[in-house]
């Protein structure tokens, strides 16, 4: 199965589709979002997606202060954490267009209905469905309803929750479904990716793609999945991490989208198909393989022995398998050192 995001398309006989998550990391200012995906355009990433929300439209204004002491955000109050990391409506646009100019993909998740009346205004030509969203069935209903192309993540949910969305989705409309592998933590360790799970999606939905939406350090836990099957690879990313922003502890810098964007392709090259016996390109690697050579001078009629007789490369001589066969035999004819021992020989 293959799918068509823009221009772009993407399934098993693709390279990987390498998406930029812009998320909050253009730090409330445009001109950092616009320099973020000249950035990751430059290093080869295929898509940049926006999240397209506000914070009234995400909770209500102290509904929670987060309390956990080992998130990111600790302490804050999750409204106004919203508000700092939410990419104003307006630059949808300018951040699509400069995006568009450099031939990527452009998109977003949408947060609920109004946000995708809003992309549908820009045309957006797929949606991104985040994971804790997933369960929020009247948006599955609006964002399938456009019959264009979703990825939906799974982090923090069932399986069942997972079936149930795809069943939503499918029923609204949907006909082109990626599902990402994602653990919702943040940053998430190798430890709790289970990227396993990626070849069971593909058995259990066969009439979707999988792909991850990672989390992790680093470029591994990508390169790993597209080993496993993912099309779709989906991460962070941020001019410098040192900068600062609500995403960058685990979002990837621009020489890293690099990296990510060669090694998940070679990869995806290197999986290939099945194969045994010698491929067109080791045929001259033959010659290096061991043979049985003569080690000292021979006269007619001496016997082969060990001394006189070697194993060593290159493959121009009999198989080392007839070795044993052959010592204790004699030779036919005169043989000098080097020589290449043939049946004509003995």
């Amino acid at each position: 199965m293959t799918i068509s995001f823009g221009s772009r398309l993407v399934g098993p006989d693709q390279p990987p589709f390498i998406i930029a998550e812009l998320s909050g990391n253009h730090n409330q200012d445009l001109s950092r979002g616009l320099a973020i995906v000249d950035a990751v355009a430059a290093a080869g990433a295929h898509a940049i997606k926006l999240q397209t929300y506000t914070a009234d439209t995400m909770t209500l204004p102290g509904a929670y202060r987060i309390d956990d002491p080992t998130s990111l955000w600790y302490g804050r109050e999750l409204h106004e954490l919203y508000q700092q990391a939410h990419t104003p409506w307006e630059w949808h646009k300018p951040l699509f267009d400069r995006a568009r100019e450099h031939g990527m993909v452009a998109f977003s998740s949408p947060f609920d209905e109004t946000a995708v009346d809003f992309l549908e205004t820009l045309e957006v030509p797929a949606y991104k469905i985040a994971s804790f969203e997933n369960t929020d069935w009247p948006l599955l209903r609006k964002v399938a309803a456009t019959g264009k192309p979703v990825i939906m993540s799974t982090g923090a949910s069932t399986l069942a929750e997972v079936a149930e969305a795809m069943d939503v989705l499918r029923e609204a409309g949907c006909r082109e479904l990626v599902l990402l592998k994602c653990t919702s933590t943040y940053p998430a360790t190798p430890q709790n990716t289970n990227l396993r799970t990626l070849p069971h999606f593909q058995q259990l939905f066969p009439d979707a793609l999988v792909g991850l939406s990672d989390h992790t350090m680093g470029v591994g836990a990508s390169v790993a999945a597209v080993a496993l099957g993912a099309c779709v690879i989906e991460k962070h990313v941020t001019l410098r991490r040192a900068d600062g922003g609500v995403d960058s502890a685990f979002s990837l810098e621009p020489e890293e989208v690099a990296l990510l964007v060669t090694e998940t392709e070679r990869a995806w090259q290197a999986l290939g198909q099945v194969q045994y016996g010698v491929q067109r390109a080791e045929e001259k690697s033959r010659l290096y393989k061991r043979s049985l050579y003569v080690a000292q001078n021979v006269q007619a009629g001496e016997v082969f022995t060990r001394e006189n007789l070697r194993v060593v490369r290159p493959g121009d001589g009999l198989p080392p398998r007839y070795f044993d066969q052959i010592l204790g035999k004699p030779s036919r004819q005169a043989l000098s050192a080097g020589t290449p021992l043939t049946w004509e020989a003995l």
